[in-house]
């Protein structure tokens, strides 16, 4: 696949994604688009020329500036139709589509190349700065190396500290694979009218957000899903990761299979169908309930601060996760 970028003031104008057909989602070009500024806000933060970034340190960018006293506004449906339909454009390989209907909204669409590797992703953000912070609607990366299999989801960036990073990796790790990123803290105040609804922000407990509208059509393409989560090491005590198939049972045999790649890494698991695990098992999970409306797989991770403190373990359980996600690469279950 080839966003190209049409040479143009990223003052005046957005640049135009090159006609190239999406078809198969091949990455074959390190271009990048130039963002658009929207309703005066200041453009992202640019890559550099060709649009080669160290995407973990990219993402960590953006989650970093992530705070609990951030900005979060509940997005329209039409807001939210228009962002995930932008995403099922990208995937159909009608990216002028895909780019009008994410423009209209102020998102931004284009490609970046990760320094580690080569790999290719497009990415679909908040056309600026401005935007992330005042909505808080997250990013979502797409994998460039072939056609979509799987989805990561990230639903609490900074509340749930370093999840990013397990998404990140799982990115790297796996071709065919979807990140979706949630782009406010969870306890985030929202705007407005809707300043009481303490919740707004919370996504994996939310339907009306573009992080559940972007994860139930990826969900309705069949996609399995792996949704991340951290928690306080006293909420569950000696255990390293939580593993649950969500609502339904679809998940079930991605969950098993998790769940032995931990323990043969020595990370101590609680599994949800095995024994209680308290309140970690992600049964109420918005995206975990779609998941199984559909009957797709969906997993729902938790993983505690003493993993996801250390960076050795934290990649023991990427390698782990790794086993589930090159399965779906294939497209098996």
């Amino acid at each position: 696949m080839r966003l190209k970028p049409e040479i143009t003031s990223a003052v005046t104008a957005s640049a135009l994604l090159g006609a190239v057909a999406l078809i198969g989602l091949t990455g074959c070009s390190s271009a990048s688009k130039t963002p658009r500024p929207h309703q005066g806000g200041r453009p992202v933060e640019s890559a550099d020329p060709g649009g080669s970034v160290d995407l973990r340190q990219w993402i960590t960018g953006f989650t970093d500036r992530i705070t609990q006293s951030g900005g979060y506004r509940l997005p329209t449906a039409n807001e939210r139709h228009a962002i995930a339909d932008g995403v099922r454009l990208v995937l159909d390989g009608k990216q002028p589509e895909a780019e009008r209907s994410l423009s209209a909204v102020g998102y931004t669409l284009r490609t970046l190349v990760d320094r580690d590797g080569g790999m290719e992703v497009a990415e679909i953000a908040d056309a600026t700065k401005d935007g992330e912070a005042r909505r808080g609607w997250g990013r979502i990366y797409v994998d460039l190396r072939g056609p979509a299999r799987w989805s990561v989801q990230v639903p609490h960036p900074t509340a749930d500290q370093r999840t990013e990073q397990l998404g990140i990796g799982l990115l790297r790790s796996s071709p065919g694979g979807v990140l979706v990123v949630a782009g406010a803290h969870r306890n985030a105040g929202a705007d407005g009218d809707e300043r009481e609804e303490e919740d707004a922000a919370d996504v994996a407990h939310r339907s009306d957000s573009v992080f559940a509208a972007v994860s139930d059509t990826l969900a309705d393409r069949r996609l399995p899903a792996i949704q991340v989560h951290g928690f306080a090491d006293s909420s569950s005590p000696g255990n390293d990761v939580v593993v649950s198939p969500g609502k339904g049972d679809a998940g079930l045999p991605a969950a098993r299979r998790l769940s032995n790649a931990l323990r043969k890494l020595h990370l101590r698991t609680c599994e949800v169908w095995q024994r209680d695990c308290g309140r970690l098992e992600g049964r109420t999970n918005v995206e975990g309930d779609h998941a199984d409306a559909v009957d797709v797989p969906f997993l729902h991770v938790e993983h505690s601060r003493r993993v996801r403190d250390d960076d050795r373990l934290l990649a023991q359980s990427v390698r782990a996760l790794t086993e589930v996600t090159k399965r779906w690469s294939t497209g098996r279950r």
